[in-house]
């Protein structure tokens, strides 16, 4: 199954590509022979049941886990030599996180700005500046200093978002992002990626059992499926890009 924007060939790079990539736990199947491509400002609305390997698709993407066959590819390159980690964000399921983890919700948020060649740099005044935007932007900046550990899931949540707009990435994979936090934060969030999609050059990911909110911006239906798998796509490529550089600003103004 390939995904192919409705525009002209070369137009847009391609930002994902997977080449017949199969992955098992174990002797358990989960995907097989998966085919696709992801070009500049697309977003993708993944959906299925439980058990169908949409985690596991998000993770082999972000390199967390290795293809048992096929060809991944990141921006054009074998994303097992990708090196430029900083321009993709991933906010993963707040069930693959440990409670333990001994780090204050700045550390975490500050730690999206560190790609492993940069882990031990200095923080910078910048840094901390844009720490402080993305925790105002989340409405967590309360809880700058609090252990991680001891938020509520909703408001862990919220931290993982800020993590991952921090860098301002060209990819964001978001693994049911909106999952345990309210009503109102998921519709100023939702409104948030919405705009970074239309008027900024970002391409999405996004796994969510929400169908509705899904269906609400990218389409009654899917434009693939595959397996269990459902695709459903919006492409984004011939919209006014917007004045602003710094993807935090529309929660500042509007939310």
């Amino acid at each position: 199954m390939t995904i192919a924007p409705a525009v002209q060939p070369g137009c847009h790079r391609e930002i994902i590509t997977l080449d017949r990539v199969s992955f098992s736990y174990g002797a358990k199947p989960v995907l097989t022979d998966l085919s696709f491509s992801v070009k500049e400002r697309d977003f993708i609305g993944l959906i299925g049941p439980n058990g169908a390997g949409k985690s596991t698709l998000l993770r082999l993407i972000v390199g967390l886990l290795k293809p048992d066959s096929g060809r991944i590819e990141l921006f054009g390159a074998p994303a097992d030599q990708f090196k430029d980690r900083h321009l993709i964000g991933y906010v993963p399921q707040r069930s693959q996180f440990n409670p333990l983890f001994p780090a204050t919700v700045r550390e975490v948020v500050l730690s999206g700005l560190f790609g492993r060649r940069k882990l031990f740099r200095r923080v910078t005044r910048e840094d901390q500046h844009r720490c402080d935007d993305a925790l105002r932007t989340m409405q967590i900046e309360d809880l700058a200093d609090k252990r991680i550990g001891a938020l509520s899931g909703g408001q862990q949540q919220r931290v993982f978002l800020a993590r991952a707009l921090i860098s301002n990435p060209k990819l964001l994979i978001l693994d049911e992002p909106l999952t345990g936090i309210d009503a109102e934060t998921q519709m100023n969030f939702f409104h948030l990626i919405r705009h970074m999609h239309q008027k900024h050059d970002i391409t999405f990911l996004m796994v969510s059992h929400d169908m509705d909110m899904v269906r609400s911006y990218l389409g009654e239906e899917p434009k693939e499926r595959t397996g269990k798998l459902s695709f459903y796509v919006r492409h984004s490529h011939d919209l006014e890009d917007c004045a602003e550089t710094d993807l935090l600003h529309t929660l500042r103004k509007e939310g």
